[in-house]
């Protein structure tokens, strides 16, 4: 599960940012709710992600992070978006990505009365990367685009934090994942799954 991301200010980043603010959504939502660039990002913060545009092209939209419903969602099972009726056309044609510089997760416990709490915090990201590529998925809600982070199972370094993991992509295949005419299934063997880790104090 994937609930908190962190984005550094950096000259990648930088890039996605000023794209973003050229977009005609940020004054939309900036009259109802603050749209977040640097720091600690949660479910509900409005964001950069990157999605094709009307000619399928790549861009940069400020983006509410949760399908509304009976209660938030904030992810999605890759193993199962392609059937669930809340995800399944957007698995198909709204894919995108949400740029980040590591995401945050914390260590999943069962106690010996078999209950199950939270222990250290870590940040996490893919080995020798600058950038993590979290994969999701997006739709329109009362005319704004909200999206969903996409979740796998751990690569082995981390499976001790956590059972669940974002899918995320190699920059290479950044534009390949946001395009409506590929199946996503083809690029699922290519997820970055070795991650490095440290605790956050």
């Amino acid at each position: 599960m994937c609930c908190r991301y962190w984005t550094e200010e950096s000259p990648e980043l930088r890039k996605i940012v000023e794209e973003m603010n050229r977009s005609t959504l940020v004054k939309k939502w900036q009259s109802t709710t603050a749209v977040r660039t640097y720091g600690e990002i949660r479910p509900t913060d409005v964001v950069p992600v990157i999605a094709p545009n009307q000619s399928g092209n790549r861009a940069v939209y400020p983006m509410k992070w949760g399908y509304s419903g009976k209660s938030l969602l904030m992810n999605a099972r890759t193993e199962t978006a392609a059937q669930k009726p809340t995800f399944r056309d957007d698995w198909a044609r709204h894919r995108c990505i949400v740029p980040a510089s590591w995401y945050f997760e914390w260590e999943h416990l069962t106690g010996s009365d078999g209950k199950k709490h939270t222990g250290e915090k870590y940040m996490i990201q893919p080995k020798d990367a600058v950038m993590t590529w979290l994969c999701g998925l997006y739709r329109i809600e009362n005319g704004m685009p909200v999206f969903v982070v996409l979740t796998r199972e751990p690569g082995e370094e981390i499976r001790f934090i956590h059972d669940r993991m974002p899918l995320i992509m190699p920059e290479r295949l950044v534009n390949e994942w946001i395009r409506p005419d590929v199946m996503p299934e083809e690029l699922l063997p290519y997820a970055m799954t070795e991650m490095v880790f440290e605790k956050v104090s």
